[in-house]
């Protein structure tokens, strides 16, 4: 709702958040938000190029007396991680995003904001239009489909680009610069189900996983926070310690990149047995709520009849697809000796998906040295392959090896400083930038990323901090004016 940003400061970047939120741009869906750019560039009577993926690029000339001075070029994201709440009717093939306004927070109603990576975005926007600010000759560089892939990124041209200073506008913390981030890699595992006719005393019940924060599987995978696949197969594989059953479906998650929120699984169960079975989603359930409340106090297992089918997995099958889900690693595997408090290497346990005839998981690997996301990698790869599965991996991005000696980070800091009168920080982030990519693309290429603080990117309580904009936006613009 547009009475949500009514007058909040920066106005031009309000302005263009709310236009961009009003178009869908679910990653490989980016064209709408394209041509807005692009009718933004010809208002403005700015040149652009756009290239076979969709990535655009817009050149902005010196403000009068900063000729002299090296070419910038800021670079962000179209695309946006498309996550709802359960109960949220939204199309995100075509519905707007509802804008609220909480105190000092914008979030949206049911649904990711895509403040990640709209805000930053909307910054270069804002800068596209603005006379005021000083600078030198500018670039502005919008990548496609980074929340799936980083493909816009790698899809790059050598000459599409002329500067060799970028700033990253794709980061969540007011006060910090990032100056590396982890590389990473899918994953994915296949199996062919098979099928038995269903007993006629068993008698079909969903079983469903919910009211979990989700999150970023890289920003947040330290927190502990609650995965909703893996907490559906410890209540099945403790449920097969006691009875026999068959599973039917097993479904949950849908994006790589973020903490799976909710999951559910349909089994054949022994009529005879239903209270049993509710017992123990009861036993259980408090057993969650007692070990995540400090992370995810909403958490809740419950049951519900299901529909009738004739055909289950096999007791085989089912018991050996519950075994994997079980064991398949999920979270931290390891922290940074480099960087204090860095996660080092992770792995997200990300989706679960019964088709008509297979099984199919998706897991993501990530990690601050390529070594390592090939270890974690390979090891699920053992474990998939030992219960059968064919194995799938790719979706490799490289990491952003950090230099402290830059320049760019020295005038950042140095302009910070005389700004606030007090030092940023400075870090590694554990997530896939960019900027590991552009760097490969274009040799030399001095980069920094920074951006408002944004709590929650990738699931439905994801929001924006009002006043880290405004700071963000008045920093951006001294960095330009001093660089």
């Amino acid at each position: 709702m547009k009475a949500a940003i009514e007058g909040l400061d920066p106005e031009l970047v309000w302005k263009h958040f709310y236009a961009i939120s009003q178009i869908p741009r679910e990653s490989g869906n980016e064209t709408a938000v394209g041509e807005y750019i692009i009718s933004l560039a010809q208002k403005n009577a700015l040149p652009y190029r756009k290239d076979e993926l969709g990535n655009i690029i817009v050149s902005c000339p010196a403000s009068k007396g900063r000729e002299d001075r090296p070419m910038v070029v800021l670079q962000g994201h179209t695309d946006m991680v498309c996550e709802k709440n359960k109960d949220t009717v939204h199309d995100f093939k075509k519905d707007p995003i509802k804008l609220i306004r909480e105190g000092e927070w914008i979030r949206a109603d049911g649904t990711t904001l895509g403040s990640d990576n709209g805000i930053g975005i909307s910054f270069a926007m804002a800068l596209m239009e603005d006379r005021n600010v000083e600078h030198p000759a500018l670039e502005f560089l919008f990548t496609v489909d980074e929340e799936t892939g980083l493909t816009g990124a790698s899809g790059l041209h050598p000459d599409f680009v002329k500067s060799r200073i970028l700033i990253n506008l794709d980061s969540e913390e007011e006060g910090a610069f990032y100056i590396g981030c982890a590389g990473g890699k899918h994953t994915i595992l296949r199996k062919k189900i098979e099928w038995n006719n269903k007993n006629s005393d068993y008698t079909l019940i969903k079983i469903k996983i919910g009211g979990l924060q989700g999150g970023h599987s890289g920003l947040n995978i330290h927190q502990g926070l609650g995965n909703s696949i893996k907490l559906l197969s410890r209540f099945l594989f403790n449920l097969k310690q006691q009875f026999k059953f068959n599973l039917v479906s097993f479904n949950g998650g849908n994006k790589h990149n973020a903490i799976p929120r909710e999951a559910e699984a349909v089994i054949a169960f022994p009529a005879a047995d239903i209270k049993k079975l509710r017992d123990l989603t009861r036993e259980m359930d408090t057993i969650y709520k007692s070990e995540l409340q400090f992370v995810d106090k909403d958490v809740h297992i419950l049951t519900e009849d299901a529909q009738n089918v004739t055909k289950v997995f096999t007791p085989n099958f089912s018991s050996e697809l519950i075994n994997l889900l079980y064991v398949m690693p999920h979270g931290v595997m390891a922290m940074s000796h480099a960087v204090e408090g860095l996660v080092e290497t992770s792995t997200n346990m990300a989706v679960i998906e019964t088709k008509n005839e297979s099984i199919e998981m998706l897991t993501s690997q990530r990690s601050s040295r390529a070594s390592c996301i090939e270890d974690i990698a390979n090891k699920i790869k053992a474990l998939g392959e030992l219960a059968g599965f064919e194995i799938e991996q790719g979706g490799g991005y490289p990491a952003w090896e950090p230099n402290p000696e830059s320049r760019l980070l020295k005038s950042a800091i140095e302009t910070y400083e005389d700004l606030y009168q007090t030092k940023p920080e400075v870090k590694a982030v554990h997530a896939g930038l960019e900027c590991g990519i552009i760097g490969e693309k274009y040799p030399g290429m001095d980069m920094i990323s920074f951006g408002p603080t944004i709590q929650g990117a990738h699931s439905p309580d994801e929001r924006v901090h009002i006043p880290a904009v405004k700071n963000c936006w008045k920093y951006l613009n001294e960095l330009l004016k001093k660089i």
